[in-house]
């Protein structure tokens, strides 16, 4: 019998053979280096995940930031933080381009720092020395300098919030010059110096002031300033009709808890609030609220969050013809999507934010297939009429089991299914499939499929960096990373065939 590698066929041989490994030790394609810097941006926490260490991934995302042209860190920096809405990793590479390219980390920090937790992020990462420097040096001195004299009252008490480092701190190390009187004032009292009380800003006057007399009215400050004190109910209900929108969604189970809710009017203006999502409120957020209420948050609480959820599915794009949308519900989708940190671990595991896509799908297209998969296929029917809470749920309880990522393509092929697009949600650890040779066992399927029907398009959706995938080297397959709601429109665009790879959409991005 004649060697079957040699002579294989035209067709398998033309298909890119494998040329990494993944975190299961399985076979891969590996992301080129603007690619794999995009789904790190995009993806990336630097937290400790279920396949490797913070330590590893900030690592990984320096490696890459070095194997790209600044140019591209730096479209990949303020893609991250607008489009996906990153907070650690725009930080980082914004501070890697101080040392890289000096002048575009000056373009780039307007972009990329626009909070006061930014802020403080950005001088941490700037004084660790992980991007080869261990104090702030003249130009990002001056930038931070710059952010503190423009910031508002506002943004400077937001910032003042926190600490490693506290304000206070980068106030010390930078010097600004305060630009009258009010802002000399605050800085005498942020830093514990002589101030003129007189001078000193309204707010920081009244905080003062009820510090002194608990029974005045709560000031216009930080609620976190405030919580730090013995509030009453009455005041509990206050700060809950006073705080921000994203801090009245976080804070719900610590209102309950403080009597928040047992205030007249507390609920009902509550609710009203949360049932109307402010610019920016990404789906998942509005999921993992309510994964997190507890029994002491009112039903009608909970039932706007709902009604959140559901409108915030007006702004994804409508994807037509046969879509399939396959969900990954292996056992490690069980873990945090932005991994695992002491204290301030995510409720939301990457099933969850995959359970999302295909409901959000299923919602605007009532005839997408939704296939969950983990060894293989699992069989669970969606309404794609039903709450969009209830699908994501059903899909997250059958979370468990090896990965088989080919598993809902060879299906489609046993049935011969007519498929427009493919929608793969997962995080690419493919084992039970493994080729020994050749491309994977997902693009073997793929290119079965693509062959009775030559207009799919196949789009690999990955929600945590790990640095390969199982589908790649053709112009009908997109491989996208992140969980925010930019990456619907992604979706839907790559399906009009406006765009054709994710690294061209980065390069869209200005800088």
């Amino acid at each position: 019998m004649a060697n079957k590698g040699l002579f294989a066929n035209v067709v398998v041989r033309w298909m890119p053979r494998a040329d990494a490994v993944n975190r299961e030790g399985a076979a891969a394609y590996a992301y080129g280096p603007q690619a794999k810097l995009a789904q790190l941006a995009a993806t990336g926490t630097l937290a400790d995940s279920v396949f490797a260490g913070a330590e590893q991934h900030l690592a990984e995302a320096l490696a890459a930031a070095r194997d790209c042209d600044p140019d591209f860190v730096a479209r990949a920096a303020v893609y991250a933080r607008r489009g996906g809405a990153m907070k650690d990793m725009p930080a980082l590479l914004a501070a890697y381009l101080t040392v890289a390219e000096p002048d575009l980390a000056v373009k780039v920090f307007g972009h990329v720092i626009d909070t006061g937790r930014m802020l403080r992020s950005y001088v941490q990462i700037l004084r660790s020395g992980q991007v080869g420097r261990s104090s702030l040096g003249t130009r990002p001195k001056r930038l931070v300098t710059q952010w503190l004299e423009r910031a508002s009252m506002r943004d400077l008490m937001a910032a003042a919030t926190g600490k490693d480092p506290s304000l206070a701190d980068i106030v010390r190390m930078v010097h600004p010059r305060p630009a009258d009187a009010t802002r000399r004032a605050f800085y005498g009292w942020l830093l514990g110096k002589p101030y003129d009380l007189a001078a000193l800003p309204v707010e920081i006057a009244a905080f003062e002031a009820w510090k002194r007399d608990l029974t005045l009215p709560l000031p216009p400050v930080p609620f976190q300033w405030l919580t730090a004190f013995p509030l009453n109910a009455e005041q509990w209900g206050a700060l809950a009709l006073d705080m921000g929108w994203q801090a009245l969604r976080i804070n719900l189970n610590t209102l309950a808890r403080h009597g928040a809710f047992g205030v007249a009017g507390v609920t009902e203006a509550a609710a009203a609030r949360l049932a109307v999502p402010g610019p920016g409120v990404l789906p998942y957020q509005l999921l993992v609220a309510l994964r997190s209420v507890g029994e002491g948050v009112p039903l009608a609480v909970q039932a706007a969050l709902e009604t959140a959820l559901e409108a915030s599915l007006a702004s994804v794009p409508v994807v037509p013809g046969h879509v399939v949308v396959c969900p990954d519900v292996s056992g490690s989708m069980g873990s945090p999507v932005t991994g695992y940190r002491k204290g301030a671990t995510t409720k939301v595991a990457c099933v969850d934010v995959a359970a999302l896509v295909a409901s959000a799908v299923l919602r605007t297209n009532g005839q997408a297939r939704v296939l969950p998969f983990a060894f293989d296929v699992v069989d669970l029917a969606l309404d794609p009429h039903a709450r969009l809470a209830a699908n994501a749920a059903r899909l997250a309880a059958v979370c468990g089991g090896g990965t088989a990522v080919s598993a809902p393509l060879a299906r489609l092929n046993r049935e011969r299914a007519k498929v427009d697009l493919v929608v793969i949600v997962s995080d690419n650890q493919s084992w039970v499939d493994e080729s020994r040779h050749g491309a994977t066992a997902t693009m073997r399927e793929w290119d079965r499929l693509k062959r009775r029907n030559p207009n799919a398009r196949l789009v690999c959706v990955d929600i945590q960096p790990h640095g390969t995938t199982q589908a790649t080297g053709r112009p009908e397959i997109l491989n996208v990373g992140g969980f925010s709601d930019a990456v619907f429109d992604t979706i839907a665009r790559f399906a009009r065939g406006e765009v054709r790879d994710w690294v061209g959409i980065v390069n869209e991005t200005e800088v």
